[in-house]
């Protein structure tokens, strides 16, 4: 008898098993025909923002969240779609919905940059802080930072974060801006150092661009 039951039993995980995976087939179909129109929708939604084509882009982002609602990266490229057309309030929206799915770095930076813009200057200070604390050493962070410091008229915090820009990254802009600092505090001797090595770092940018040959039209 246990042996005519163990027949029936590995009966019964073989049929088991061929329905399962009769079932399964068509989600797996599912699956992957969502993923490409999800893709397809990201890709319109791409080269739409690059062409200006916004309504289209839009369209695109909204359709993609009405199937995937917490898709953070798309919140966050709506927001910036937001941004670009000065719907500030539906950018903050979009940047916050994204924060909360998937905190980053970037949402904070992109919602302290409306702010700045929309002169909120103590919640753009808190955004920009909270980017830091998340990702440091990223220099346009700390300009970001410097900027709203210098709003507020806290130039050694202001000399501070721009010394750290530099220090990631050294060129012309972000000496430049470091030097401005410096000479607004009174360091003019400072200042002007650096005035010149920014302006070197742009004479030695141009001649490697007129030396480079031009590359053949077709």
């Amino acid at each position: 008898m246990s042996g005519f039951f163990g027949i029936i039993m590995i009966i019964a995980l073989g049929v088991l098993a061929i329905f399962w995976r009769e079932r399964t087939k068509p989600a797996d179909k599912r699956s992957s025909k969502l993923t490409d129109q999800l893709d397809k929708l990201w890709d319109i939604s791409q080269k739409s923002i690059k062409e200006k084509k916004y309504l289209r882009a839009e369209k695109a982002l909204l359709t993609l969240l009405r199937v995937d609602e917490r898709n953070a990266r798309a919140y966050s490229r709506l927001g910036i779609l937001y941004a670009k057309q000065h719907q500030y309030d539906d950018a903050i929206e979009c940047f916050e919905i994204a924060q909360s799915l998937q905190p980053s770095a970037s949402s904070l930076h992109n919602v302290g940059l409306i702010y700045y813009e929309t002169g909120k200057l103590d919640k753009a200070a808190q955004a920009f802080e909270q980017a830091l604390q998340i990702e440091e050493n990223v220099a346009s962070r700390h300009i970001a930072y410097a900027k709203v410091l210098e709003s507020e008229g806290r130039t050694k915090l202001v000399i501070q974060h721009l010394e750290r820009a530099v220090e990631l990254e050294k060129n012309p802009q972000s000496v430049e801006l470091l030097a401005d600092a410096l000479s607004r505090d009174g360091q003019d001797e400072r200042a002007e150092k650096l005035y010149a090595v920014a302006a070197k770092m742009i004479e030695r940018g141009n001649r490697t661009r007129v030396k480079q040959p031009q590359k053949v039209q077709i």
